[in-house]
């Protein structure tokens, strides 16, 4: 298990947290965002205080019942799932190191030499939210039943309803009509029959920002947002039904983002800098 001094170090730091501050945001009011880094801060806050044992922070005025309520869920099994580590005699980083570029886990003799130089752990059960660490404690796991209370699950559903035909259309066969293996991610073979009603198995992409492949820039951007490429809205939003899936995907999308802040804080910190960045190139092309 971890130390007693790694712990004893990580509440210290939660103890330095100034938890009785207003969750704000840099991002601007009229941005769908800045309720999403509202919410995120405040997460992360109730997260502190739960693994700190110190007072919950009360929730922001900007936060509906709803959206209060499964963000309070959210941070209470993420600080259970924090309070109970479960370790790995692995490091991932030699692990990681040991791997060569596009493993395709095909190779059998590969594989048997990856298992000899890192023989897997004994039979784990998980039966609580806990996190698996390796042997530097880094978390390499986040195990959380009961994260998603149940008005975002009854959002997920609806929005994936919502997403019938789009499902529907992204199934493909075995084979094309000219011969060729279709992609496995869509191939029907892969994909159960939904017991639920409304409920149609697929496999689309859902992106507002989406990088064509083949079209990756180099370099610097430029100055001017509109030279050169910019990035595109995925073919799955573009249709008539585009807006209405984000709109029933917001607050299980907010939510998402809300675990990456505590899972990991400094990917987070990247997205809100890269939101700052398109503002001011928004800016500036106007």
């Amino acid at each position: 298990m971890i130390s007693h001094e790694y712990w004893a170090a990580y509440h210290e730091k939660l103890a330095a947290l100034d938890l009785d501050t207003h969750p704000t945001s840099f991002i601007p009011q009229d941005w769908a965002l800045n309720a999403v880094d509202i919410a995120s801060e405040w997460v992360e806050q109730q997260f502190a205080a739960h693994v700190a044992g110190r007072p919950l922070v009360p929730a922001p005025p900007e936060l509906d019942p709803e959206t209060m309520l499964a963000c309070g869920q959210l941070a209470f099994v993420l600080a259970e799932a924090y309070q109970h580590p479960i370790k790995l005699d692995i490091d991932i980083i030699r692990y990681n190191e040991a791997l060569t570029k596009r493993e395709s886990g095909l190779n059998d003799a590969r594989e048997e030499a990856l298992l000899a130089k890192f023989p897997p752990a004994e039979r784990i059960l998980l039966d609580r939210p806990s996190v698996v660490i390796d042997a530097g404690c880094r978390i390499i796991l986040w195990y959380l039943p009961g994260a998603l209370n149940w008005s975002l699950q009854r959002d997920m559903f609806t929005a994936t309803v919502g997403m019938g035909k789009l499902l529907q259309q992204s199934m493909t066969t075995s084979k094309t009509s000219t011969g060729k293996t279709t992609k496995w991610r869509t191939n029907t073979s892969y994909f159960h029959p939904s017991k639920e009603p409304g409920l149609i198995p697929g496999c689309i992409n859902l992106s507002p920002c989406w990088f064509q492949q083949g079209h990756e820039c180099q370099g610097r951007p430029p100055q001017n947002p509109l030279d050169g490429f910019i990035p595109e809205v995925s073919a799955a939003l573009k249709g008539d039904s585009g807006l209405s899936s984000i709109i029933d995907m917001q607050r299980p999308a907010l939510l998402s983002s809300a675990a990456l802040r505590v899972m990991h804080p400094q990917l987070y910190l990247g997205i809100n800098v890269h939101s700052r960045s398109a503002r001011a190139l928004g800016r500036s092309a106007w």
